[in-house]
Parts: structure tokens; C-alpha cells; sequence
């Protein structure tokens, strides 16, 4: 009798090799590869045998019809776990998932140093103004280095929306390096966890008026969708930098416009955008004060094999019926458990 086989599919291609490496140590588990090229009828008969879907992340990477939601979900019976390809999870309908007894997992943490590092690094560059310079002796005018003038990093208050991978990291490096205080906005974490990342908890309107650069690292949701428009850029301080790292729609981009433009807001860092990559005429895109990246703040090779390894795990996880790492919705687990009972991987 052969031993039952727990599948998973995806879409292209992997995050990274080291997802497919670490899968094939576990000789449970079955790696179904799907293409766009199949047409949805093929794909949607593949993804119907699977018991786990590693579905990327960005949602305007993925054609809508494999984004899971709740029409998705009606078509795979057989499935049970989800993983998304990185820490966001934008493309996967949490909430349906849940009601439908499917645990969904995210790669939290995998990518934390890259985006740390990617954040400190719009900081740094936005306070010294490199994107004005730069943009200045473009243009043939600069002459006046005075004209210039820019600020250290070092002793500056900066508030973290979201200390949690990447927050806390943030905070450390901040705090060793640059010896800054660190303000956190975090409604999951009490003060004394907060505390413990290195970061005094306040609420958004505190640290809005009180920090000198906000840097953004909370996921989004419905708590979060909008979060910075017109009147928090308003509550921040005078000359205050605005970097985001985290998920596009968290900031509206418009409102961000007329801040930087009114000179309010006098640099922004931006990683992630409404709609990505951005249209090449975007008006950010041509701002002096802002520095801009196609959502590759977690673009690194390091971090990327790293997220491929623990998504990996994720499904070997399921596949033994063991604890599940990284798991996004807790909640799911009565209903996850007992599905697992009623059904074995065919």
C-alpha cells in the first residue's frame, strides 16, 4: 500500500530554489508546479488534487482568479493549508479561509534584516537629502552645497508603526548604532512588550507629533487600510520624514503628494504603492524629496532563501500533523484539527 502523498501546488515558479530543497526532504510531500501558460482549467484541476496552495504575495503579480478567495476556496475541497510566499499575505481572503477550516501561513520574520536595513537606509538617505542633490546636479544646479544642508540620524526620535520582525529590528539598530529614541504604536503588544524590542509604546497621535521620522511596519487590514491620510500628515511634525516599507493602501499617495509638495513632509521613503509597480508617471516618482523602490526592501538573496526555506516547513508541518509555524489565523485550529481527522491526503 502506497503511503499517501500530501500535495502542494504553485503557480510559475518558487520564491526561491531553497523552498523546493528543503520540500524534498520530506518524502510525504508531493510538489505539484502549475503555469499561467496551462489555462484555468488545468490549473484549477491541479490546485483541486492539492492540500496545500503556495500562492505569492503580491497581489498585482497574481491574476485575480488565484488569489484565495472565497470562490477559490469552493473549487479545492481537498485543501487544508495556505502559505503565502513572504510575510504579506495580501492575496489570501483570511477570514474565508478560516470559515472554511484552512490554516493560513506566512513566512513572518524571513525577511526582517533585508527590510530593516532597507528602511534605516531611506532614512539615512533622506535625511542627508541624496535624492535633492542628486536631482540638483541633474539638472545642472548645484552649486550651493549649502543649499543642502541635511541631518544626522544620531539622537533623533523615530516612531514605529508596528514593532513586530522588522519593527523590532529596526529599534535595535536605531538604538546600538544611532543611539535614537525609539517610539512604537503597536496594538498588539502591551508597554512592557514593547519595552522589551527597545521601544517605548505610545499611541499613533503621540508619536506622530513627537517623532522625527515615521517608518511604517504593521500589515494591512481593515484597522490599518488608509491609516495615513491628509490628517496624520498634518499631526506629524514640521519637516518630519515619512518611510514605508510595509503595504501599499496604508498610506493614501495623494495625501503624501500635498505634504511633501506644501513642504510639511520633507522627505518620504517609499517601498510600496497602491498599485505596483507604479505607473512611470507617478507624481512621487518625480518628487526631489522622495526616494523610491519597487517593493524590494525584502529583495535579497538572503532573505529570499530564508522565506523559501520556512514556507517549506509550513507544509512539511501540515503534512506530519504538527504544530503549525507561523500561523496567521489561530483561531482556525478546531475547525483545521478536525478536518484533519475526517480526511487523509489521497
Amino acid at each position: 500500500m502506497s503511503t499517501p502523498r500530501f500535495r502542494v501546488g504553485y503557480l510559475d515558479r518558487p520564491m526561491h530554489h531553497s523552498f523546493l530543497d528543503a520540500m524534498a526532504t520530506a518524502p510525504e510531500l508531493e510538489v505539484v508546479r502549475l503555469t499561467l501558460a496551462d489555462g484555468a482549467d488545468r490549473i484549477l484541476a491541479g490546485l483541486a488534487e492539492c492540500q496545500g496552495y503556495y500562492v505569492q504575495a503580491a497581489r498585482d503579480e497574481l491574476p485575480l482568479a488565484w488569489h484565495v478567495t472565497p470562490a477559490l476556496l469552493a473549487a479545492l475541497p481537498r485543501l487544508r493549508a495556505v502559505s503565502s510566499y513572504g510575510a504579506g499575505y495580501d492575496t489570501i481572503d483570511v477570514p474565508a479561509c478560516t470559515a472554511a477550516g484552512i490554516a493560513v501561513l506566512n513566512q513572518a520574520g524571513g525577511n526582517a534584516e533585508g527590510v530593516a536595513e532597507h528602511a534605516v537606509g531611506m532614512m539615512l538617505t533622506l535625511l542627508k537629502r541624496m535624492p535633492e542633490a542628486a536631482h540638483a546636479m541633474r539638472a545642472g544646479g548645484a552649486a550651493d552645497r549649502g543649499a543642502f544642508m541635511g541631518r544626522e540620524l544620531a539622537g533623533r526620535t523615530v516612531g514605529l508603526v508596528g514593532l513586530g520582525h522588522v519593527g523590532r529590528r529596526v529599534a535595535e539598530v536605531l538604538r546600538l548604532a544611532f543611539g535614537c529614541r525609539v517610539l512604537a504604536c503597536d496594538p498588539y503588544l502591551s508597554a512592557t512588550d514593547c519595552d522589551a524590542r527597545g521601544a517605548t509604546k505610545v499611541e499613533l497621535p503621540e508619536l506622530l507629533a513627537a517623532a522625527d521620522i515615521v517608518s511604517v511596519h504593521c500589515p494591512l487590514e481593515a484597522a490599518t487600510r488608509g491609516l495615513f491620510g491628509a490628517e496624520s500628515f498634518a499631526t506629524m511634525r514640521p519637516g518630519a520624514i515619512f518611510v514605508t516599507t510595509a503595504r501599499g493602501h496604508i498610506h493614501d499617495e495623494a495625501a503624501l503628494l500635498a505634504a511633501l509638495r506644501s513642504g510639511h513632509i520633507a522627505g518620504a521613503g517609499l517601498d510600496v504603492w497602491e498599485q505596483e509597480p507604479p505607473p512611470a508617471d507617478h507624481p512621487l516618482l518625480t518628487h526631489p524629496c522622495v526616494v523610491a523602490t519597487p517593493h524590494t526592501a525584502g529583495v535579497t538573496q538572503e532573505s529570499r532563501a530564508r522565506v523559501g526555506r520556512f514556507a517549506a516547513e509550513g507544509f512539511i508541518a501540515a503534512a506530519r500533523g504538527e504544530a503549525l509555524p507561523r500561523l496567521v489565523n489561530p483561531e482556525v485550529l478546531p475547525a483545521y484539527r478536525q478536518r484533519w481527522a475526517q480526511r487523509a491526503p489521497a
